[in-house]
Order: C-alpha cells, then structure tokens, then sequence
C-alpha cells in the first residue's frame, strides 16, 4: 500500500511524467508465425536484393568518385555548379532511389517540396532509423550534417561527400559554434546553396513521440520546412534506437518483408516571427507542435542526454529507464548540468543498487537514513514519491534532492528540516511516539 500524506503536497504540472516514458526503446515482439514468414521469404528474397543492391553499389561508388574527385570538403568550399550539381541530383538521385528499391522500400511522398529560396532549411522527424537517409534522396540530395567520421566509411563515405554536408567534429571545442556559422552562411545564401536537410531531434527514437528538437536548425531564423515521415508497416523492421534490435538484425529483417512502407510528407513552411527570431527555442518548439499534430503524436522533453544517463545507469546496474528523466526539463527548471544530474545518478544507484527494478521503497529509505518508519518519514517520503505509487524513481529523486537538499548536505538537511532524527540515546519506538506528538502539536499550532 502506498504511504498515506499527512496533508496534501501540491505538485507542479510542469514537472509531472511525461506522456512516453521511454522513447529510446524498440520493443518489436516476433511471433512464431512472423519468424517462419520471415524465413521462408528470406531463401528467395535475401540472395536476390544482396546481388542488386552490390550492383547497384558497384555502379554507384565510381560516379560518386568523379563527382567528388579533386573538389575539397574543408577550407573556402563553394556549393557545386554545372555538372557535378546535375549529377548529383539527377544521377545520384536516381541511383538512391534504385538502391532503396532493391531494398524492398515503397515510398509515397505527400506535399511539396518548396525551393531553397522559399524555405533554406528542411527540418525532419521523427528520426528513427538509418534507412531515414532516404528523405535525402527523395528531397533531390540537399546538404546534410555529418560527422567527419562519416566520410572515412567505405563507399558510403563518397556518397556523403557528394552532398557538401555540413561537418561537425566533435573533438573540437568549437565544432558547434562552427556549424551554427556553416548552417547560417548556406541558409541566407539566397538560393546559391541547396536547401540543408536537419534532424533536429539529434538521435534516434521509436516515433512514438517527439523529443526536444536542437536549435542549429533555427537559429539562422530563416524559413524552414518542416517534413515527417512515417512507417506504416504491420512489423516494424526499421527503428533502430538504444534499446532493441542492433543494425543487422534490422537489415535482414527487412530484407525479409515482401516491401517496406515509407511516407514522407513535406508540410507548409514556417516562417519565424520577430520574437522567434530572436529567441530559437521558440521557432523550434512551433515546429514541433506542427509536426506532432501531423503526426498524431505527443512531445516530451526528452533529448540526447537522456541517453547518456540512460547509459550510464546500465553501467550502475541499473534499468537503463532510471536515467530518463525529461533532462530538458528538469535541468532547465532546477538549472542542473548533465555532470550533477550524472552524480545524483550515482547517489541514487548506492541506495537503490539492492532494490528491486531500480526503485526505493519506504523501507529502504528508512534504512538509508537510519530511521524507523514514523508519520514524518511517511510525509518526507511523500515529498519525493511524486505520483504516489510507493516508490522513487531516480527522476523523482533527483527532482526532490535538488528543491530540499541543495546546496547542503543531504542526510543531514533531511534531519534537520524535518526534525525526523531520533536522538542516539532514543529508542525507535520513542521516537516514533515523539514525531507523532510534535506533528500533533504543530497541527494545533
């Protein structure tokens, strides 16, 4: 039975669970009947697509090369012209299409595409997979933010040239600064750049939502398109995000399916007011809620460094979920870095490392404090259990540490706030009797 409060507590609206607790997980269930489907399609289809796909890769990679061949990446880069441009987008194009054909991929496009002049910026979620580079070829191959290890992979890293992506290197403490500046330069470039195709979201999720978008995409304030894009299919063959089936596995699944559904919808462009202008968060949370209402989906302020701290808990011994805790929210409202939110994760996971499914229960945070379970341990309790289930999750630890505690020292705030620690020489019992006379007394008062 969860504690019963003393009093009622209220609770801040903004700070409550989110409509999808876990949006990084993939939790495609096989039946017996789909792997047997998949088996028996697979002897045919497997051998058939992997010759196409490698004869299409094989006529793909040396037109890549010609293409690219003595044109720099780094430096004073120029956007391609005349016959590099119209192989890029014809040639190119066309193979892309042809390579995610022989993949078994049926794609239908709804709206339509605007000019990098009308709209410079195409802002694309959800983000679920890698087969979502697909969009970049049904978009006419617009620039792309890479990562500079991309280009290093084989085949596919001439293919990435081919776009002019905007290059992020993340060993460099001026990476993001740089590419905002890249992202701004081709974005007010009046139409000499091709449009810049973003995921906002920054990482991979299972579409049930939409998480925090990233600013790049909105800080030039000048019009962006939105596009989402849909997986319409009775299994899901594609989502590829921190928790569930790795790549291979996803690949020979959908290798296996008869065809894949993609849609790909390009919505009306936004363009920025003058407040949004100047305050990016806004522009990219307008988007947003237009995606979602497309979508028919929820938002959440989840963000990459969910990740992180979901990762991290595992390295704890913990459920990966415990490291989920909103951080755009909750580190915007309590003003937490990722590395303090990383520590109250290590405090949470010394008291809950013994607790079943990464949970604190009333009795162990008693054990914790060292103190019986009296009305007044049940109200501090309550104080952090904030949906009353009778446990604590990290995300309401954190949650409460950080309004009761900070900056002081923990156990001892809680001692002395709430005046529930039993003197050395008190019996557990007594003690008990004493927190229920002086909550008396202070309800009198």
């Amino acid at each position: 039975m969860p504690p019963q409060r003393v009093f009622p507590l209220p609770r801040q609206q903004s700070l409550l669970l989110p409509a999808v607790i876990n949006p990084f997980i993939q939790d495609t269930r096989l039946s017996t009947a789909a792997i047997i489907k998949c088996v028996l399609l697979g002897i045919f289809l497997v051998p058939i697509r992997a010759v196409l796909l490698s004869l299409v890769l094989m006529v793909t990679w040396p037109v890549a090369v010609i293409i690219t061949f003595r044109y720099p990446l780094k430096g004073t880069v120029e956007p391609m012209t005349g016959w590099r441009r119209f192989m890029c987008q014809r040639v190119m194009a066309a193979l892309g299409r042809t390579y995610f054909f022989c993949l078994g991929f049926r794609v239908v496009v709804k709206g339509r595409q605007v000019t990098s002049s009308e709209a410079p910026i195409l802002a694309v979620a959800p983000h679920s997979t890698f087969y979502d580079g697909i969009v970049c070829i049904m978009a006419g191959l617009p620039s792309t933010v890479s990562r500079v290890e991309n280009l290093a992979t084989p085949i596919f890293g001439r293919f990435v040239r081919c776009l002019q992506p905007v290059l992020v290197l993340r060993k460099d403490p001026d990476s993001r600064k740089n590419t905002i500046q890249e992202i701004d330069n081709r974005a007010k470039s009046r139409g000499r750049w091709p449009q810049v195709l973003i995921f906002p979201e920054g990482t991979c999720t299972n579409r049930s939502c939409l998480i925090t978008f990233k600013q790049g995409a909105f800080i030039p304030g000048v019009p962006v398109q939105p596009v989402v894009m849909r997986y319409p299919n009775k299994m899901d063959t594609v989502t590829w995000t921190w928790q569930g089936f790795g790549s291979r596995t996803l690949l020979l699944l959908t290798l296996c399916q008869l065809y894949t559904t993609v849609e790909i919808e390009f919505l009306p462009p936004h363009n920025p007011t003058e407040e949004e202008k100047k305050s990016p968060i806004r522009f990219a949370n307008r988007v947003r809620q237009s995606m979602a209402e497309a979508l028919g989906v929820p938002v959440t302020d989840h963000t990459y460094e969910d990740c992180r701290l979901m990762i991290s808990a595992g390295e704890l011994t913990l459920p990966m979920e415990a490291g989920l805790v909103e951080f755009t929210k909750i580190s915007r409202k309590l003003n937490l870095k990722w590395d303090n939110m990383r520590k109250e994760l290590q405090s949470f996971a010394a008291i809950a490392s013994s607790c079943r499914g990464g949970r604190i229960t009333v009795e162990e945070f008693a054990q914790f404090l060292k103190l019986p379970v009296s009305p007044a341990l049940l109200e501090l309790f309550a104080l952090f259990d904030r949906n009353g289930d009778g446990t604590i999750d990290f995300r309401e630890y954190v949650i409460g540490v950080t309004i009761l505690c900070r900056p002081a020292n923990t156990e001892e705030v809680l001692r002395m706030a709430f005046k529930v620690g039993p003197h050395p020489s008190t019996h557990p019992a007594d003690s008990q009797q004493q927190s229920e006379d002086q909550q008396q007394s202070e309800d009198q008062q």
